[in-house]
C-alpha cells in the first residue's frame, strides 16, 4: 500500500511540475457564486456574470491550472526519469562512506541555491532555469522538460483515464484532477481568505476572490476598454459589442448572451402558474 501511495504522489507531483511548463490550464469548476465578481456590467440589462468552472467534455482535455507550490515526497533515487521537479529531493542510496555521508546534500543548483541528494536530480531541476524541454509528444509537437510529465500529457490524446472516484465511480486521466473532484464530495475548503474569512477549496479560487479586495482588474475589453477582473466576465462582456447571445428559450425561442438572463426570462413562462408555460410578449 505504501507503494501505491508513493506512485500517487509521484503522479500528483508530476502534473503540478506540467503546471510550471504550461500544459494544465485554467479548467471550469462548479465553485463561482455571484459574489466573485462585483463589478458593473456596463451595460442597463446586463448583469456579468462570474465565471463559472466546467471541464471540456467532462473535465479531461483541459485540467484546472493549480498553485504551483514545492512538494516534497519521500522516494528512491533512481538514475530514470523522476516524475517532476518536485521530486527531486527524494533519498538517495545508501552512502558508503562517511564523507559521503556528509555531503549527500552537497549537489546544489547555482542559479537559485537550491540542494539535492542526486546529481541527476540537480540536472533536471536545471531544465526549470534553462527552459531545455527534450521530450515532445509525435501527435501535438508540445516539449517537455522531463519524460513522466510527457506520459501523463499523453493522456489529453489516449482518453484514459485511470484514476476513479470511490464516491461516484466518475473517471480522471490526472490524479490531481481527482483530488479536487473528491472535495465535491467531503466539501473540504483548506484555503480561506485573510480578508473576509471566506474559503475555497482551490488555491487559485482564493486568489481570483481575491481581487474583490484588491480591486485588480487585469481583463480589458480591446473595443471600449473597460476592465475586469475575471477573463469569463470579459467574454460575456464583449457579447454587448458583438450581439451574440448564444443562450437560447427552449419555449419562445428567445435569445440571450446570458445564462443569467435566460433563467430570468424563463419565469415568465412559470410564473404563478407552476410548471405551465404562459405565452411571452417579446
Amino acid at each position: 500500500q505504501s507503494i501505491l501511495c508513493r506512485l500517487d504522489n509521484e503522479e500528483l507531483h508530476s502534473e503540478r511540475q506540467l503546471l510550471k511548463e504550461g500544459l494544465l490550464q485554467q479548467v471550469c469548476l462548479p465553485e463561482r457564486n455571484s459574489s466573485l465578481d462585483q463589478e458593473d456590467p456596463g451595460h442597463p440589462e446586463i448583469k456579468e456574470e462570474p465565471e463559472e468552472l466546467y471541464t471540456s467534455q467532462e473535465g479531461e482535455h483541459l485540467i484546472l491550472k493549480e498553485e504551483t507550490d514545492t512538494f516534497m515526497v519521500t522516494s528512491t533515487c533512481e538514475e530514470s526519469e523522476p516524475n517532476s521537479d518536485q521530486l527531486l529531493s527524494h533519498n538517495c542510496p545508501e552512502p558508503e562512506s562517511r564523507d559521503e555521508e556528509e555531503s549527500k546534500y552537497s549537489v546544489k543548483c547555482d542559479t537559485c541555491g537550491k540542494t539535492f541528494q542526486c546529481k541527476s536530480n540537480l540536472t533536471k531541476h536545471l531544465r526549470t532555469h534553462t527552459g531545455e524541454k527534450p521530450h515532445s509528444c509525435s501527435i501535438c509537437g508540445k516539449g517537455f522538460s522531463q519524460m513522466a510529465n510527457l506520459k501523463t500529457h499523453m493522456r489529453i490524446h489516449t482518453g484514459e483515464k485511470p484514476h476513479s472516484c470511490n464516491t461516484c465511480g466518475k473517471r480522471f486521466s490526472h490524479m490531481i484532477t481527482l483530488k479536487t473532484h473528491v472535495q465535491n464530495h467531503t466539501g473540504d475548503k483548506p484555503h480561506s481568505c485573510s480578508t473576509c474569512g471566506k474559503r475555497f477549496s482551490r488555491m487559485i479560487h482564493l486568489k481570483t476572490h481575491m481581487r474583490i479586495h484588491t480591486g485588480e482588474r487585469p481583463h480589458s475589453c480591446s473595443t471600449c476598454g473597460k476592465r475586469f477582473s475575471q477573463k469569463s466576465t470579459l467574454e460575456t462582456h464583449i457579447r454587448i459589442h458583438t450581439g451574440e447571445k448564444p443562450h437560447s428559450c427552449a419555449i419562445c425561442g428567445k435569445r440571450f448572451s446570458q445564462m443569467a438572463n435566460l433563467k430570468r426570462h424563463m419565469g415568465i413562462h412559470t410564473a404563478h402558474t407552476g410548471d405551465k408555460p404562459n405565452h411571452c410578449n417579446n
